[in-house]
Order: structure tokens, then sequence, then C-alpha cells
């Protein structure tokens, strides 16, 4: 068996490393292109590739015969083509909830940010201008929070939500089991329902753009959009219109569609926009605990696959 590990990366937590003695540590550096990933596979032919940032593609899944898991060093697996993978008979594993608490904190900061007019208040104090007599925020205490996805980030948002007094909503159709304070409905309901809306679900072909002219035109005039997801749950061009018109009152963004953002995107200098460059899960325990949770899962899976031979 191939003594070769590929990061999708240029680093990887020492704890995780620690885990990994043994095996030979390829960096394929911070923008591995499909292209460098090809290379590298052709040339170390490895056991597992841990993805870090970028796509894992089927050409690249073939250049690397000797390759058996391919583990997420996070919860989503999009990035992946799973469906070549389970062609070739080489797992896919994620580490699930380790950045759960990074991820669910940035949430509620962009919740906060919005419903507070934190970044828009603070370009102005430092601009020179005293608005207490005009500005009006809202409070989010008694009021209904919608959350599409009720997984380990989205329960985690929940149970902050929830402290805040606020009223919560969820749809997630595999999710047992819920505590008491969150209220399984339909997505109709949350568009319908809820003063916030926060995205915590995978993308798939099915929810690609969920959030779109259609479903925005159903919310509650002046709602609030948060997205610490994924970029294609939302069409960006019907967001941006809502946005302008009112329909929504602010949204708190995370993922975009195409990442990183290019210069001139829309969302930018718009000033009912709160932006930040996918960094909700990174923290430095999160860092760590996504590494670890990485070579945990790659380790149990190339530990089955010796066992069989």
């Amino acid at each position: 068996m191939s003594n070769t590990i590929i990061v999708t990366g240029a680093d990887l937590a020492q704890q995780a490393l620690d885990l990994l003695a043994g095996y030979e540590i390829i960096y394929a550096g911070k923008a591995p292109t499909e292209e460098d990933m090809v290379a590298l596979c052709k040339q170390y032919d490895p056991v597992a590739i841990i993805v870090r940032y970028g796509k894992v593609s089927a050409p690249m899944m073939d250049a690397a015969p000797s390759l058996k898991v391919i583990s997420k060093h996070g919860s989503g697996t999009d990035t992946i083509d799973k469906v070549a993978a389970k062609e070739r008979g080489i797992e896919v594993v994620a580490a699930v909830g380790a950045n759960a608490a990074a991820v669910a904190e940035q949430a509620l900061a962009l919740l906060l940010a919005c419903a507070k007019s934190v970044v828009t208040l603070d370009s102005r104090m430092h601009a020179g201008h005293w608005d207490k007599a005009a500005h009006k925020s809202m409070e989010l205490g008694g009021r209904t929070i919608g959350l599409v996805g009720l997984g380990a980030i989205g329960l985690r948002f929940a149970r902050m939500a929830d402290a805040l007094g606020m009223r919560v909503i969820g749809f997630d159709p595999f999710a047992k089991n819920l505590p008491d304070y969150v209220h399984s409905v339909s997505l109709e309901t949350i568009w319908r329902d809820a003063d916030a809306i926060s995205l915590h679900c995978p993308l798939t072909d099915e929810n690609r753009c969920m959030l779109n002219a259609a479903t925005l035109a159903q919310c509650k005039r002046g709602v609030i959009v948060v997205n610490t997801a994924r970029g294609g749950l939302i069409d960006e061009a019907a967001l941006l219109e809502a946005v302008r018109s009112g329909q929504v009152m602010s949204a708190g963004l995370d993922s975009f569609a195409v990442e990183p953002m290019a210069a001139g995107h829309p969302f930018q200098g718009e000033k009912s926009f709160v932006l930040s460059p996918h960094i909700g899960g990174v923290t430095h325990d999160a860092y760590v605990n996504m590494g670890v949770g990485a070579a945990k899962n790659l380790l149990q899976v190339l530990l089955r696959c010796t066992a069989a031979v």
C-alpha cells in the first residue's frame, strides 16, 4: 500500500500530523489547480487525499491508482466528485461537527451585525457622524429565526438563537430527536414566517439556488438572510435585487457562488451586505479539530483496507 498522503493545502495541524506519523505528507499549496493535483497524484500515487481547498475530480482519482480514501478537512463534501469516487471504490469521509462551534458563532455574528447595523454604524462613527437620533435597529428577542439544515452547525446555532429569546423553526428532512426549542416545519413555512433565515445545509443538485426570486418573494418584507453554508444555495442576482428593493433588509454572507470573490462583484459596495471571506470555520480550535478529524477518519478507512487484505 502507498505511504503517501496529499493535502490540498499548505499546512496541517501538528496534532493531525502526529496521528499520521509514518506517512509521507505532500502539500499541494493553498490554491492547487486540477492540473497541479493530477501531476502530484501521478508523481506520488497517494493512498489518501486530505481536502482543505479546491476540488477533487475524477481525473485526479484516475491519476492515483492506490487511492483508497478522500478525507474532507471539514464537513462539506460538495467539492469532491462523490459519484466518481464511488465508481472507483474510493471512500469519502468528512470531519462532521469539527467546526460546528466556529461556523455557528460566525452565523450569529453576521445575524447580529445585520440586525444592529454594526458595519454601517462603525463606518459612520469613524467618519465623524453620531447617528443616535436617526437610527433604529432590530431587536431579535421574540422574533422568528428560520433554519434550513439542522445538523451539528444548525443545532449549535439554534441553541444560541434560543438563548437570545428567538422562536426557532427549522427544516431538515433528515433531522431526528430535535430539542424542544426547535420546531420542525416545511420550507414554505420558513419563507412565510421567519424574520431571519440562516442556511446550514450542504449544497446538492436539488437545493441549488433554493433562495431565489420566487422564494424571496414569499418571505416577510424586511427579512434578514444569513448564509455560512454554500454560496450556491442562493441566486445571488435575485438576492441583490431583493436587498435593493427592501424585501430583504440585510444579508450576512460568508460563502459565495464563486470563490474567491473577484473584484467588481455586485455585492461589493452595497451597504446592506455584511461579507466575510468564507472564514466561518477558520479558528485555531476548528483548524485543530478539523485536521484531527480528517486524520482519524482516513486512518479508520485505511485500517479497514489493511484488514481486508
